[in-house]
């Protein structure tokens, strides 16, 4: 079976996730992508980008399948009617509806934050089927968008929610986490080490996490802190502040510079503390747990489903007090963290070793659908 995969945003964990899939599928999936940067642009411009890119296309897929950074409805307006009959399904990353803006963000300003959201909802209806990469992500976005199109004046077209419901289903994130496994060392640390592991932007809630660790620091608790993730040209301010204040506890600042540095630092970090607003699946927080850093996650979004159940009150907050004391009794037990149960057996059900036939399967029996 060939398959088309169409990324307009090849950066990140989009071009990760393409990558990932191909290289362990058993069918013959090829990609044709965009560089991942402006995506703003790519939601609006790469529909043309991409459409012009299938002359290159020697062979006709089975399959195309879309990420929902492509505005599928004008993709398919502009393509023939032979490339329109092929079978294209729409991977949900992320969506712009349930998205929290940045209150610096421009577009929210100019009341124009709309355009992208609709965006995803149109290629929602014009794709054959659509995949979100958790169940929470699937419920939010569908119990979303009545109230999202109800803000519009009329003809608002609500049974289309429904239509769209009807050819949703959830297809877990896939990830290769087997490539953290190069050489995990023991945890031996005197002093606990917390992690951040996320973009510096604001929907991951740094400005929550530094203020955490800045009353730990009052309260002349010890610890260290390794920050990772990618930093833009503009990132919020907290990390400046953060990194004066907390001169004395930083192990490691910024982007790691591999992937087997990453996978180290994962390593010898013993307490994963999020304060993330938005994630839909949580990438970097499943690395975390894998490599045996001790979780400590809100019970919002979609981080309960990373947790086996019955030990989700141990690692579970529901607010930022809460999280504060869930902190400190960890600290104070740090010496025995490393001996309690370790998730990694839990959260290795989203690498590609499981997962690619998973995805192989769901996409044989889409094409097998279609043809009816």
């Amino acid at each position: 079976m060939k398959i088309l995969l169409l990324e307009p945003f090849l950066g990140g964990s989009h071009q990760q996730w393409a990558e990932g899939y191909q290289q362990h599928s058993q069918h013959d999936v090829s990609i044709i992508g965009l560089k991942g940067r402006h995506w703003k642009w790519r939601m609006y411009g790469g529909a043309v980008s991409l459409a012009r890119k299938l002359d290159e296309v020697k062979e006709l897929p089975d399959l195309i399948l879309a990420s929902d950074m492509l505005d599928v409805a004008t993709f398919r307006g502009l393509i023939n009617t032979t490339w329109r009959k092929i079978p294209l399904a729409t991977y949900f990353h992320e969506n712009q509806i349930t998205y929290p803006w940045s209150p610096t963000d421009q577009d929210l300003k100019l009341k124009r934050n709309n355009q992208y959201g609709f965006i995803n909802y149109t290629s929602a209806l014009a794709s054959d089927m659509i995949y979100f990469n958790s169940s929470f992500h699937k419920m939010a976005f569908l119990e979303a968008l009545p109230s999202f199109l109800k803000q519009f004046p009329d003809a608002r077209e609500l049974d289309t929610v429904a239509e769209i419901a009807d050819k949703s289903d959830v297809l877990p994130l896939g990830m290769d986490l087997q490539s953290l496994n190069s050489s995990p060392p023991k945890k031996k640390n005197e002093i606990p080490i917390i992690l951040w592991n996320h973009r510096w932007e604001y929907d991951k809630n740094p400005e929550s996490f530094f203020q955490l660790l800045f009353r730990l620091k009052a309260a002349k608790h010890r610890f260290k802190v390794i920050v990772l993730g990618a930093s833009y040209q503009q990132y919020p301010s907290i990390f400046d502040d953060a990194h004066t204040l907390l001169k004395d506890e930083i192990l490691h600042w910024g982007y790691a510079p591999s992937k087997s540095e990453y996978a180290r630092l994962l390593w010898i970090a013993d307490i994963l503390l999020t304060t993330s607003k938005q994630d839909f699946f949580g990438g970097s927080v499943v690395e975390a747990i894998y490599c045996n850093c001790y979780p400590l996650l809100p019970y919002r979004l979609a981080y309960p489903m990373h947790i086996p159940e019955a030990k989700r009150a141990t690692h579970l907050y529901h607010s930022d007090e809460e999280a504060y004391k869930m902190l400190e009794s960890y600290i104070s037990s740090f010496s025995i963290l490393n001996q309690v149960e370790s998730y990694q057996h839990f959260v290795a059900q989203y690498d590609w070793s499981i997962l690619a036939a998973e995805y192989d399967l769901t996409f044989e029996q889409l094409i097998k659908h279609h043809g009816k």
